[in-house]
């Protein structure tokens, strides 16, 4: 079945949506997602002793789908996959758009009763063209409308983030993680098993959406790989196509074929295939979110010079390998600018050649000076800082600030990209900065990035 954009459009952006089956157990949660929504909302239940609670939340009950009053663009269906065929008939008589199955036990149990449901599910939404999102997912988040998968999400903002998920979990933990560090989604589907509607028509959707300007995927396989290449070509070609494939290992695998019954596809072959059809391969959520963060906020490189400031001499050489592995160079500097680090430069422990060793121990005008002398480098295109936590010696956070604020003051110097890099020596300097990190991010600077990621800046297709 073919998708149909102008229906699948009333999911992303509903009216009206109706919440099928939401009860005690689960703190009538889809209802209470669905309390920032701007449209019109209503319930459909039949238990008399759960319609009690849901009209107390403030909404509208019905014991039928074809009883409510308004056309419905989104029904959120979340009743025994026993009776979501019934349900799905009431869709299709009151003419739905769209359905989020929530609803699981279909074709990923591996059984016969799953598979009979999942070919009745199927036949269903061929004869109403019902717009199935799922089963077995977390359905449609579009902050901006207040349309939520939990009742945790923000709402009332919009960013440039298109993200498809073939897990709700990670579609969730994406949302929070990339609001907290300035970056906000415009549409996001966890869209599960994917019977009707699977990862290669979100991504096509999302290539003709204008509010989406970066797409971001979670997957865990393709129905039909040729369409899905196609797809990643045509709509890589016009907006930047981000991919974390799950499942990289053979226990992975065996963990796919039990959450969505994909078909693994060895992972050689994948990341060979992404690259040739011009998207980009990452492998953690850090460096999704770094770099969408690189994509969104940071000019466009214009150079392959890297210049490095504030580590330490093993920081310094982790950060030239991982450039070089990306195409990129950190270079000597001029004879200019050597001359000038000489006047001044004279920490013990310490050294100039590129990445610029200051061991995490030069003060603010120090490390501005060397910033500046980076910047006029003819050599160096690209600007970098190192900011280290070690535990015992985090950074305060009015040191943070004013680091950040050196920054930002460069910026208005400069056309070059500028980002700060923080180095967590270990888990425990990790743990000892963090509340200081998220206050910083809480102020929106989003360009801060984590050194296990620091791929995702550099790589050649990310536009700087």
């Amino acid at each position: 079945m073919k998708a149909d954009f102008s229906r699948l459009k009333k999911a992303f952006e509903p009216e009206c949506v109706v919440v099928v089956g939401d009860s005690k157990r689960n703190n009538f949660g889809w209802l209470r997602a669905q309390s920032t929504f701007k449209g019109k909302l209503y319930s459909v239940q039949v238990n008399p002793e759960t319609i009690a609670g849901i009209e107390s939340l403030g909404v509208k009950n019905y014991t039928s789908l074809t009883e409510i009053p308004d056309p419905v663009d989104l029904a959120i269906v979340a009743v025994p996959r026993a009776v979501a065929t019934r349900v799905l008939d009431d869709c299709v008589e009151k003419g739905v758009n769209a359905v989020h199955l929530f609803t699981a036990g279909f074709g990923e149990t591996d059984t016969e009763e799953g598979s009979q449901l999942e070919r009745e599910l199927i036949e269903r939404a061929e004869k109403g063209n019902l717009q199935v999102i799922g089963p077995n997912c977390f359905g449609v988040f579009n902050p901006g409308l207040g349309l939520r998968q939990s009742e945790d999400q923000y709402a009332g903002t919009s960013g440039p983030v298109g993200l498809i998920s073939q897990s709700g979990n990670i579609a969730l933990s994406f949302s929070f993680e990339a609001h907290l560090q300035g970056i906000d989604i415009s549409r996001s589907v966890s869209f599960g098993n994917g019977t009707i509607i699977d990862g290669a028509d979100y991504l096509e959707y999302f290539g003709d959406d204008p509010a989406v300007k970066i797409i971001a995927m979670y997957l865990e396989g393709v129905k039909d790989g040729k369409r899905f290449l196609k797809v990643l070509k045509e709509v890589s070609a016009r907006k930047p196509v981000l991919i974390w494939k799950g499942g990289r290992t053979a226990d992975g695998e065996k963990a796919i074929a039990a959450h969505t019954g994909s078909m693994a596809v060895p992972h050689h072959v994948w990341d060979n295939a992404i690259k040739q059809n011009g998207a980009m391969s990452v492998t953690s959520m850090e460096e999704l979110i770094d770099t969408i963060k690189a994509l969104h906020f940071l000019p466009p490189v214009t150079g392959d010079g890297v210049g490095v400031a504030g580590g330490s001499g093993g920081q310094s050489v982790l950060v030239a390998d991982v450039f070089y592995e990306q195409g990129l160079r950190v270079p000597q500097l001029t004879k200019e600018s050597y001359d000038e680090l000489a006047s001044f430069f004279v920490l013990i422990g310490g050294g100039y050649p590129n990445p610029i060793d200051t061991g995490g121990n030069v003060n603010r005008l120090e490390i501005r000076r060397i910033m500046d002398i980076l910047n006029r480098d003819r050599n160096i295109d690209n600007l970098v800082m190192i900011v280290s936590m070690r535990p015992g010696r985090s950074i305060t956070l009015e040191q943070a600030e004013e680091t950040i604020l050196m920054l930002e003051d460069l910026k208005k110097e400069t056309d070059k990209p500028i980002v700060a890099m923080v180095y967590f020596s270990t888990p425990a300097a990790e743990q000892e900065a963090r509340p200081i990190m998220l206050k910083i991010q809480e102020k929106r600077n989003p360009r801060i990035f984590n050194h296990r990621a620091v791929r995702a800046r550099f790589k050649k297709r990310v536009r700087f």
